[in-house]
């Protein structure tokens, strides 16, 4: 598999995605590095998953809604279609990570806590309403994605029976965007500190399915409003930036109501203002700096899966680092090897499998 192959490619969107995961490696590479880069100025950045949710929910959701409005429909058999292509994508990478974890696991090459593991992880319900710890905790981003793939086409599925499908997508949206910050409201009384606040409000199913579905909403209003979508892409990506700087440096009281409930949504609301700039960039520019970004998009979800739980945990658990030499080491050690391993399982795991799912 060529992984300079840009062709049908969106050049906008691949920066976004390798943005998104470059955030999320270099935000989890300060395990390993200690303070050996500590003479360079730590710049608050924000989290590099709440970018893949939303971008996951504009794609995912313009297929939906051009699936919709091509059939002028959405059946059991196009739902099905749906779930196919979606866990081909999905599930097989997902599932080799999962057995990679349980066995470093338990032969205790990686640390962590192996009681943690049960069935759950099998069907995404490890974090369904409460969080978990200590035991591939990457994995909790995916639950999010796939209930979101199992709930916004069951809710057009039966809305689609009573309203016109335009409506049916937009109150689907709406479902999926208010009821977990009603619930995240519910559960507000609950006392919490950076820890607890990253484990039972950010990392929970019930609580995070509504970032996703503001990228839906872009996608839904991309589709509807294609020339407010495209006019005002400019304005929308520079208060979308104003927004993420405030959230970013905003003082953070875990505790406080905002930072329980609404701080999730300006963040997505945030992020979702950057798609239609980023929509609108088709072609790179400069042909090294435009590879750059796509190789990075391409095996972003393997980066994702494999840099923390295993390599990073792998380089801890195993390597006494104490000098700045042995942290430099480290950082670039693990920089390569997740790149490296990420292209081989791309090259030749999850593109032929993606390749199969449309013979199938």
């Amino acid at each position: 598999m060529n992984l300079n192959n840009t062709q049908n490619r969106i050049y906008g969107l691949d920066v976004f995605r390798a943005v998104a995961i470059l955030i999320v490696l270099y935000s989890h590479g300060k395990l390993v590095s200690g303070n050996a880069f500590s003479f360079i100025p730590d710049i608050p950045l924000i989290d590099g998953v709440e970018l893949f949710f939303v971008l996951s929910g504009f794609l995912i959701g313009g297929i939906l809604i051009s699936t919709i409005e091509k059939e002028k429909k959405f059946d059991i058999k196009s739902l099905l279609i749906f779930w196919k292509r979606r866990w081909f994508r999905t599930l097989p990478t997902y599932y080799l990570i999962l057995f990679v974890n349980i066995f470093l696991t338990k032969t205790s090459l990686i640390g962590g806590d192996f009681k943690q593991f049960n069935y759950r992880f099998f069907i995404f319900c490890q974090n369904f309403s409460k969080g978990f710890f200590e035991f591939f905790w990457e994995s909790w981003s995916l639950s999010v994605e796939e209930w979101f793939y199992i709930s916004l086409p069951i809710i057009i599925l039966i809305l689609s029976r009573i309203l016109s499908l335009k409506k049916t997508i937009i109150v689907s949206i709406c479902i999926l965007i208010i009821t977990p910050f009603v619930y995240r409201i519910n559960i507000s009384d609950y006392k919490v500190d950076q820890f607890w606040w990253d484990v039972e409000f950010r990392k929970v199913v019930l609580t995070r399915l509504d970032a996703i579905n503001y990228g839906v909403l872009a996608a839904f209003l991309k589709f509807y409003y294609p020339l407010i979508w495209y006019r005002y892409r400019k304005l929308l990506f520079a208060f979308g930036m104003i927004v993420l700087f405030f959230m970013v440096f905003l003082p953070k009281n875990y505790n406080a109501l905002f930072f329980k409930t609404l701080y999730f949504n300006f963040i997505a609301i945030g992020v979702m203002f950057l798609l239609p700039l980023a929509d609108s960039i088709k072609e790179y520019k400069n042909k090294y700096i435009g590879l750059f970004f796509t190789f990075f998009s391409k095996i972003s979800y393997s980066l994702y899966l494999i840099n923390l739980g295993v390599v990073i945990n792998l380089i801890v658990t195993n390597f006494n680092l104490q000098t700045t030499s042995q942290h430099i080491i480290a950082y670039f050690s693990y920089w390569i090897i997740v790149v490296v391993l990420s292209s081989l399982i791309y090259t030749y795991y999850e593109h032929p499998i993606m390749k199969l799912r449309d013979k199938i």
